[in-house]
C-alpha cells in the first residue's frame, strides 16, 4: 500500500538538456554535488541503480524510465540504514524540459508507505541536492553543504528526525 506522500520540486538551471542529463545519470557527476555519492547503472530499464558513499552502498533502486534527455525514473530504497531500510521502494522522476538558455527540471519523489520515514529524509535532502547541482552547472562549485565532508552530519540528521518520528508514534499508541 502506498501513501498520498509526495515530493516535488521545480528548478531551472542555465544549461542545456544533455549536460544536466550527464550530471543526473554519470557518476564522476554526481559526486561532485551529492555529498561524494557515486551513482552507477547501465541505464537499461529493469537494471540496478546503486548509489555509493566511500564505496559503500548507501542508496539503491532499479530502473524504470530511461529516455534522454528528456525523462528518467527509477524506485529509491535506502540501505545505508535500519531505520530507512525496512521500507519498500519509493519512485523517483526526473524530467526536463528545455526553456530557450535554461533547462526546466521537475523531480517527483512518490510511492511511499504511509507514515514514511524516508519521505521526511528526502524532503530535507533534495533541496540540497538540487541546490548544489544548480550552482555546479551554472558556477562550476558544488554547495558546500553537499560535501563529501557534510554526508556525515546530512546522514545523522536524517537518522535522528526518522527515530525521533518512531519515538512519537510509539508514544501516541
Amino acid at each position: 500500500m502506498s501513501s498520498d506522500l509526495t515530493f516535488v520540486y521545480v528548478t531551472y538551471i542555465a544549461t542545456t538538456p544533455e549536460k544536466l542529463w550527464q550530471a543526473l545519470t554519470d557518476g564522476a557527476f554526481t559526486q561532485q554535488y551529492w555529498f561524494g555519492t557515486r551513482i552507477e547503472s547501465d541505464w537499461r530499464v529493469g537494471s540496478r541503480v546503486i548509489f555509493r558513499r566511500d564505496e559503500a552502498v548507501s542508496d539503491s533502486g532499479e530502473v524504470l524510465e530511461y529516455m534522454p534527455p528528456r525523462r528518467l525514473s527509477y524506485t529509491w530504497h535506502v540501505d545505508f540504514h535500519e531505520e530507512f531500510a525496512r521500507e519498500k521502494p519509493s519512485r523517483v522522476t526526473f524530467e526536463l524540459e528545455p526553456m530557450g538558455s535554461a533547462v526546466k527540471l521537475t523531480i517527483v519523489h512518490d510511492d511511499f508507505e504511509p507514515g514514511s520515514k524516508v519521505f521526511v529524509a528526502v524532503s530535507g535532502g533534495w533541496p540540497k541536492v538540487l541546490a548544489s547541482l544548480k550552482s555546479f552547472l551554472e558556477s562550476g562549485h558544488a554547495l558546500a553543504l553537499t560535501s563529501l565532508e557534510a554526508k556525515k552530519l546530512a546522514q545523522e540528521e536524517a537518522i535522528a528526525q526518522a527515530q525521533r518520528g518512531a519515538a512519537s508514534a510509539q508514544s501516541r499508541r
